[in-house]
């Protein structure tokens, strides 16, 4: 929840050209919804996507305050879906995650899907099992077995975040994350639709990434990218953590 109007565009001005110069790497921007009309006249004609930070799974009614998937379609490709904030702070359940990921594929939108661990349920050892239980819940009932491996980029994408990790400045080991991918996410989404399709989604990792850090995470064979939260909002961290993944 950062950035009014006309901070966005100042920002997003600034950073296109940095955006541009590096190729070989999808880059997306997902400001907030009041940012979304201002942000895509910005990025019209470059090769920079664009995408939210929520939406409801409801096409119209009466919901006061949500944000619908046809809404979101007329303006961008990919929606976040199931954030730890959204979990924490208002209640996401991994079953109306579930609601909102059948939504956003059955109107065209790219669902980014985050799971991820709380700091006292990886004391206790129980990432693998949360992890498994929110893609489990939040995947449940998509069919990805019509889809060819090079469209299953545009159908989903995950987003592995730590909890513990988020805002704090406390990444988590890019040994550690890229652990977690191999032996819980993969293997499940393997499990749910078929070897092929798991190698093709493109799992991130999200959690205090910074310029100074970027490189280390995207050395890692599981790891295909960045969720980037607080590091997005200024220029000088955001373009070289780019540059880095790009030369992963």
């Amino acid at each position: 929840m950062y950035n009014t109007v006309a901070e966005a565009r100042h920002l997003v001005s600034e950073m296109v050209p940095g955006l541009q110069a590096v190729s070989g790497v999808d880059k997306v921007i997902c400001p907030p919804f009041t940012d979304l009309l201002a942000v895509r006249a910005l990025l019209e004609g470059t090769d920079i996507g664009l995408g939210a930070q929520n939406m409801y799974w409801e096409v119209s009614g009466a919901f006061t305050g949500e944000i619908s998937p046809p809404m979101l379609a007329e303006l961008c490709q990919y929606v976040i879906l199931g954030h730890s904030e959204r979990r924490l702070y208002f209640a996401e359940t991994d079953e109306n995650v579930n609601r909102k990921v059948h939504a956003a594929q059955a109107h065209g939108l790219t669902p980014i899907v985050c799971v991820g661990e709380t700091l006292e349920e990886n004391e206790a050892g129980r990432t693998a099992e949360v992890v498994a239980r929110q893609l489990q819940h939040g995947l449940r009932g998509l069919d990805m077995s019509s889809v060819g491996t090079g469209d299953v980029s545009r159908m989903l994408v995950i987003a592995y975040e730590p909890v513990w990790a988020i805002g704090t400045g406390r990444a988590a080991t890019a040994e550690g994350a890229n652990a977690v991918i191999a032996l819980a996410i993969r293997p499940l989404l393997a499990e749910m639709f078929g070897d092929a399709v798991a190698q093709a989604i493109r799992v991130l990792y999200g959690g205090s990434v910074k310029a100074s850090n970027a490189a280390e995470f995207f050395q890692q064979p599981e790891i295909d990218g960045a969720l980037v939260g607080g590091a997005c909002l200024k220029i000088s961290e955001f373009i070289p953590i780019v540059q880095a993944a790009a030369s992963k």
